[in-house]
């Protein structure tokens, strides 16, 4: 086989393991947020362990970024490519983690009565996973244009978590009881406006994919 055919073979599997890393993700910030919700203990449980396959998945990532990088030697779009494909799969094993947090918090609360319907948490998730979606999309397609357009959505995340933060704040004021719990969803908000902010890194490497520019989206 051609070397740069080969190349190519290497680059594709790349991008699938990319994006099977981006999906499992993107289903484990869901079910996190599902299993807060519900207040399901079990599934919490799940997402916790099953983050082992996430975190080894980006593993096999950075090593064949790494050894692609050594062996084959690439330049310009090519070497943009994998210098970007690694740090996105950084980007979405950190999003894993995240993931895990929310279910620790689930955890923490357990079946205590909610102080609060969980409204914002759910609209924050559901952007989240629409950055996701778009995202992928736009790194298979190396869309410049639908990846600053998805970084755009950011701000609708911290909207939410602005006002969020200032309704945990008046009940943590009001009721010192229900300060603790209070704590633990502001916990839970922040880390889906992280998750945005992530979402908003990896629009930044398929830019960087495209015109060798570097910009920053979370402005």
């Amino acid at each position: 086989m051609p070397t740069r055919q080969k190349f190519d073979d290497e680059l594709l599997q790349l991008r699938i393991n990319i994006l099977d890393l981006g999906t499992m993700v993107d289903q484990q910030i869901t079910l996190a947020v599902s299993a807060l919700i519900n207040q399901d203990l079990e599934l919490a449980k799940s997402i916790v362990i099953k983050d082992l396959d996430c975190n080894d998945l980006q593993a096999i990532i950075e090593e064949k970024c790494i050894l692609l990088i050594a062996i084959q030697q690439p330049f310009a779009r090519d070497l943009r490519k994998l210098v970007a494909g690694f740090k996105i799969s950084m980007y979405l094993e950190r999003m894993g983690d995240l993931a895990v947090d929310l279910a620790k918090i689930t955890i923490r609360i357990g079946q205590e009565p909610f102080i609060k319907p969980l409204v914002d948490i759910p609209r924050m998730s559901s952007l989240v996973h629409d950055m996701m979606v778009i995202g992928l999309k736009a790194y298979v397609d190396e869309n410049c244009g639908a990846a600053e357009e998805m970084s755009l959505m950011d701000d609708d995340i911290d909207k939410i978590y602005s006002g969020v933060f200032e309704e945990l704040r008046a009940i943590m004021m009001e009721d010192p009881n229900k300060v603790i719990q209070a704590n633990y969803l502001l916990f839970a908000s922040r880390f889906l406006e992280r998750l945005g902010d992530y979402c908003t890194n990896i629009a930044e490497e398929i830019v960087y994919i495209c015109n060798g520019k570097r910009m920053d989206l979370n402005e």
